[in-house]
């Protein structure tokens, strides 16, 4: 019967002590919500970052298919002034053309505050041409107005589709046009954010022109002469999203 008391009193203590750890507080470690909002705005600027990277290396691309262009036609620009070396340039054709040149420069409406490279080398050019004028250089004249009214065309290029000679706030514009085809069905909008009205939708595989660019929003116009803002992960280069 003892034997049998002392099972009893073993049992209670055991159970007694169970149920003091189970009115224990958890220990487990609470959660330090200022760690989990520092981790999440530094997600948000790798974010911010991957998309600028992106985009300039886009701009990159364009630019390196475009001087590899503007060389070519470097190189037949000579040929053809070699070919010309036994008649020089009379004083009349090189004054035309540096007319022509400045009267192009002069006809452009710039954005305020940004100038767009093709129309820094229009500039240069054209003052080269003048020296050479002065200089009595005609054929040297005549070439380097021709090579200002070139690349004053593409800095034409650059400006032209849409009205960017307002920019936004933060918007950046690309070094020169940016051919881009969209990568699926995309939304474009008003502005560069998600919470912009949607103004139009391109199908997958629609060409693009991007103009600019502000955080991860390009500005593009379509063949049709549109002009929004699409997500830079929707759109790629022509030649890459055709792999």
């Amino acid at each position: 019967m003892r034997s049998a008391f002392a099972r009893s009193l073993g049992l209670a203590a055991c159970t007694a002590a169970l149920l003091v750890a189970c009115r224990k507080p958890s220990t487990a470690p609470v959660p330090d919500p200022g760690r989990a909002d520092s981790m999440t705005v530094r997600a948000h600027d790798l974010e911010q970052r991957v998309a600028r990277l992106e985009l300039q290396r886009l701009e990159r691309d364009a630019q390196v298919d475009q001087l590899q262009t503007q060389l070519d036609a470097a190189r037949r620009e000579v040929v053809r002034a070699m070919a010309k070396l036994q008649t020089l340039a009379s004083r009349a054709e090189a004054a035309s053309a540096m007319a022509e040149a400045e009267v192009a420069l002069q006809s452009l409406q710039l954005p305020a505050g940004q100038v767009p490279p093709g129309i820094v080398e229009a500039r240069q050019l054209l003052a080269q041409a003048s020296d050479e004028f002065n200089k009595g250089n005609y054929g040297g004249a005549l070439y380097l107005a021709n090579q200002s009214k070139g690349a004053t065309g593409t800095g034409r290029g650059t400006l032209g589709g849409g009205d960017l000679t307002t920019l936004r706030a933060g918007e950046v514009l690309f070094a020169l046009p940016i051919s881009l085809q969209t990568m699926g069905r995309a939304n474009v909008r008003e502005g560069p954010g998600a919470a912009f009205h949607v103004v139009f939708t391109l199908d997958a595989g629609t060409n693009v022109t991007g103009r600019s660019y502000a955080d991860q929003w390009v500005r593009v116009t379509d063949e049709s002469g549109r002009t929004g803002w699409i997500y830079y992960g929707l759109v790629g280069r022509r030649a890459e999203a055709a792999r």
